[in-house]
């Protein structure tokens, strides 16, 4: 099962600032939302949900100039937060700002 790839279309509502790890590699921890409608059993459901977010490299040092509020679309994967948790974080690979 090699499949975990996120697309998703949100609002910057949160941003920690940025930090480099012991190895040297730019850092930041976000928050996102996302509202819309999305088709399920044949029905439309409303969407709104909040999800904790990573960057490292280039794309953490493209948040770390961003406003709140900001629209954007993050591509990425889903991971544990940390190795005992079972809350998960997006790790996010690509931003585009909206």
């Amino acid at each position: 099962m090699e499949d975990n790839r996120i697309v998703l279309r949100a609002r910057l509502i949160e941003l920690d600032a940025l930090r480099y790890t012991p190895a040297g590699v730019p850092i930041v921890k976000f928050r996102v939302s996302h509202q819309s409608s999305q088709q399920e059993a044949g029905a439309a459901r409303k969407v709104d949900c909040e999800l904790a977010a990573v960057a490292f490299e280039t794309e953490a040092k493209l948040l770390a100039a961003a406003q709140l509020g900001a629209a954007m679309s993050i591509t990425g994967f889903l991971d544990r937060k940390g190795r005992s948790s079972r809350q998960v974080v997006l790790h996010a690979t690509r931003i585009q700002f909206e």
